[in-house]
């Protein structure tokens, strides 16, 4: 997945959202992609939870949008195909009444503002449910597979120190009460985000 947030598309996607700073859509989509990921996971652990996200992937989501990235950013596939492309459906889905403390995390670890950083959110939903639509038909994934490729994937990515997939967790289990925001606050001020993608 984070193989397509390549640099031409960072840069399509800091114009769409009104020309930001490079470097600070390249973070805030980071961010906004391993949130997304714990919160499908989060959801995903429970029965009931992976059976409604494995029948929006049958319905809405074949992966068919991450054939045209550029469509899908610049708001072409919303005409084509409006249900796997309504990021704001999509995120209400899977953050619920999160969203807003989202946001506000993903501001303070990017430095974009929060109308920026939630109209990148809205964009790049559809791009994640729809690469987690690909993977459950190339792979042949039942509901019990999507649940075990979503948690895999984030601990693999915890272990491996990834600290915006470890925050991201965190601050959705405490359930967005925000207390996690001060852990980021502390990050953003010890300058790791600008270590981690300094080489991007």
């Amino acid at each position: 997945l984070q193989g397509h947030l390549d640099d031409t598309v960072v840069d399509q996607l800091s114009n769409q959202i009104g020309g930001a700073d490079r470097q600070q859509t390249a973070t805030a989509a980071q961010s906004i992609v391993s949130t997304l990921l714990s919160g499908l996971a989060k959801n995903a652990s429970t029965p009931e939870g992976a059976a409604s996200l494995n029948n929006a992937l049958e319905r809405d989501h074949d992966g068919s949008l991450l054939n045209n990235l550029m469509g899908l950013i610049g708001g072409q596939a919303a005409e084509q195909n409006p249900r796997a492309a309504n990021g704001a459906g999509i995120i209400s889905h899977i953050l619920g009444d999160r969203q807003g403390g989202v946001i506000d995390m993903v501001s303070k670890m990017s430095g974009l503002d929060s109308g920026k950083t939630s109209n990148l959110m809205t964009t790049l939903a559809p791009m994640v449910m729809s690469m987690l639509g690909q993977q459950k038909r190339q792979q042949g994934l039942d509901v019990e597979g999507i649940a075990g490729l979503l948690n895999g994937s984030v601990n693999q990515q915890r272990q491996a120190g990834n600290p915006l997939m470890d925050m991201a967790t965190r601050f959705l289990d405490k359930d967005g009460d925000g207390s996690a925001l001060d852990d980021v606050a502390n990050m953003v001020g010890k300058g790791l985000f600008g270590k981690l993608f300094g080489g991007k």
